[in-house]
């Protein structure tokens, strides 16, 4: 770091030294967004492999077999894009990357057997999405793990942004996959229906991340291009509230249309995010250096706060973990809570509508999805209104009785 071999390094060249950190990372970032981008094609082609091979096992072998050999075949070319940028010298070191690598390679390496066994019908439509889905996320994995070597706040929440929005992109690729398999089969069953609405109600938690991070031109993109429209919602009711009627696979490939056309400005949303992010990057990398700090102003905590970040890693990393799992505690807490409202709302519903507890669900999800609303916030207000009634009807008996 130093050339001077009789004198300890000062402030000044401290803070040389923490812009050539920099710009290393700079660099690494760089070359990892080849990689995202990378991911990001081999992801959208797996999403598409997987809802054709959904509706070509539902059908019995009789439906998208082109589509299906066709998308195979594109996830093999972009799989062998993704093992060449995937060779250590491309990637810098990290034990926590090196394993999530290995983790998507072998899932990767997995494909032909699953192939295989879709082809001859010899499994079922729920364990190949599930083989499917485990592979996408496992490649999903990998980026997070991209986000540790960033200092920069306004890239690392770039990243965020990005990371977020290819979460809730595969949701809706798996709602489209599990949607495919009902209307293909012409039925949904209990536990097909509760796998779909997860998956509709965990899209609006990433997107959100999504938005409060992106920039302003990429939010209104997604805001008008990239929504649910219409014809979404009155299958997703379908799915949600009854039963579809037999009609050869029409609905299935209706809805898988329907859901692709979704996808499709979402894969070109994504890739103007990670278009955003490595112009970003550029634009710190071409930049000319910051001038060199005053130590004896208020100023110079800025320099003291990045070189806390570059000493402590361990303390960050620690940190991190820590707010994950009080993260997930909050969240398992949340659920609970909501499921205990939800059903008490059931309660009400089977006591005086006369409903059993099918019925129930299926009539606060209808309300749910008719009023644009959450389960729990339809729950909230039944019960609600039944403490007033209760309340109203006690005070005429308090009433009558004076």
């Amino acid at each position: 770091m130093i050339n001077r071999e009789d004198e300890t390094p000062g402030a000044i060249e401290w803070f040389r030294y923490a812009r050539q950190v920099q710009k290393e990372q700079l660099r690494q970032l760089a070359q990892q967004g080849q990689l995202v981008s990378q991911l990001s094609h081999i992801v959208h082609m797996l999403q598409c492999e997987r809802g054709a091979s959904n509706i070509w096992l539902c059908s019995q072998g009789r439906l998208y077999a082109a589509e299906r050999r066709a998308s195979a075949a594109l996830v093999d070319e972009q799989t062998h894009k993704l093992l060449v940028r995937l060779l250590p010298e491309h990637l810098p070191t990290s034990g926590g990357l090196c394993q999530r690598i290995a983790r998507a390679v072998w899932s990767l390496e997995q494909l032909p057997a699953l192939r295989q066994k879709v082809m001859v019908c010899q499994m079922t439509p729920e364990a190949a999405t599930d083989q499917f889905s485990r592979t996408i996320r496992h490649l999903l994995d990998i980026i997070p793990q991209l986000n540790d070597s960033i200092d920069e706040p306004m890239l690392a929440g770039r990243l965020v942004a990005l990371y977020s929005f290819m979460q809730g992109k595969e949701l809706v690729g798996q709602e489209r996959a599990l949607g495919a398999q009902g209307f293909a089969q012409g039925n949904f069953s209990d536990e097909l229906r509760q796998r779909l609405v997860d998956r509709i109600d965990g899209q609006q938690p990433c997107f959100d991340s999504f938005l409060s991070l992106a920039p302003g031109p990429l939010k209104m993109l997604f805001l008008t291009e990239c929504q649910a429209g219409i014809a979404v919602e009155q299958m997703r009711r379908i799915a949600c509230t009854r039963q579809p009627s037999e009609d050869g696979g029409e609905s299935a490939l209706h809805w898988f249309t329907l859901q692709t056309q979704r996808l499709e400005p979402m894969r070109g949303l994504e890739e103007l995010l990670i278009a955003e992010l490595m112009s970003a990057v550029d634009e710190l990398l071409l930049g000319e250096d910051a001038p060199e700090p005053t130590f004896d102003d208020p100023a110079s905590d800025n320099l003291v706060l990045h070189l806390d970040r570059q000493l402590l890693p361990l303390v960050r990393q620690q940190a991190r973990e820590l707010e994950q799992l009080s993260g997930q505690l909050a969240s398992l807490k949340d659920t609970l809570s909501e499921r205990q409202i939800i059903d008490k709302a059931k309660s009400v519903l089977m006591t005086h509508r006369q409903m059993n507890e099918e019925q129930a669900w299926h009539c606060l999800r209808k309300m749910a999805m008719d009023k644009n609303q959450r389960m729990v916030e339809i729950a909230r207000a039944l019960l609600a209104v039944k403490s007033l009634w209760q309340s109203e009807t006690e005070a005429t008996l308090h009433n009558h009785r004076a």
